[in-house]
């Protein structure tokens, strides 16, 4: 694999991150279309681009030089653009925006507060923002785990107290990964999602706990959203190969097959 942290997802990882990044990305839809939109740390760009096929614009703004001038390169589409800018200081004029995207950002600084009021500032008074963060919770304390990239994670009352103290509406959902899927559901409904399993001998259970929190607010009444589903199966069909494929076993296979494969495309 290319020189990957594990941290900001590039279009060439097909794993559980992929799955729960896409599928945030996969409830905007409901809310940006003919719409001038903001994704807040774009880095590759790819959500921009997801989002432009259904927005009327997008700004992608980043703190990092290198991943915005790959962005520019990579996405050419006329309705994106792509900004060095941070969350403190966004690129952008006064109520302009529609809809501001932030995922996987807040936790990456401890000036949420400063951050809160930069998108204020850009969006527009009947504006919506839609932004990610882990729950420090389930993410950190549980699995007693340390990310070296975040610098301030929030827990879930902390999270939804933050926003509330900038929107007057909001909906906080929770988004869970099991088995190659992600759900994203409403935080009221159910914590944990609760997973069965087993044969005919027996059946057990387990909790399967929401790592994720997604908040979309405004100052005025929005569509809330439903129960959603992101089939990962397509990717986890990808890791797994991407695995065979570096394995010891697949290389010497390879290697036997290869005369035979040669003999073959010169008597075609």
């Amino acid at each position: 694999m290319k020189n990957w942290t594990g941290e900001r997802l590039e279009t060439f990882v097909y794993n559980r991150i992929a799955i729960e990044h896409l599928h945030r990305y996969a409830i905007t839809n409901n809310y940006i279309k003919g719409k001038i939109i903001l994704d807040i740390a774009s880095g590759e760009g790819y959500g921009a681009a997801l989002m432009s096929k259904e927005a009327s614009f997008v700004y992608g703004v980043d703190i990092d030089k290198e991943a915005i001038s790959k962005a520019k390169l990579k996405y050419t589409q006329k309705n994106i653009e792509f900004l060095e800018g941070s969350t403190n200081a966004i690129p952008l004029d006064d109520n302009t925006i529609d809809v501001v995207i932030s995922f996987e950002t807040i936790e990456h600084h401890d000036e949420h507060d400063k951050m809160m009021l930069e998108i204020k500032r850009v969006l527009k008074p009947d504006g919506i923002v839609i932004i990610s963060t882990p729950d420090k919770l389930y993410y950190s304390e549980e699995r007693n785990l340390l990310n070296e990239f975040h610098v301030k994670e929030l827990y879930k009352h902390e999270f939804k107290n933050l926003i509330n103290n900038y929107f007057n509406h909001q909906q906080l959902l929770t988004q869970l990964y099991n088995n190659g899927n992600s759900i994203i559901q409403n935080d009221i409904e159910k914590n944990n999602l609760m997973l069965y399993y087993g044969n005919y001998l027996s059946i057990k259970n387990r909790a399967v706990k929401p790592m994720f929190l997604i908040s979309i607010a405004s100052d005025f009444e929005f569509e809330k959203h439903d129960l959603s589903i992101f089939d990962g199966g397509y990717f986890v069909k990808n890791e797994l190969m991407a695995e065979f494929r570096g394995s010891n076993t697949y290389k010497i296979g390879h290697l036997v097959l290869l005369p035979i494969k040669y003999l073959k495309r010169i008597f075609k």
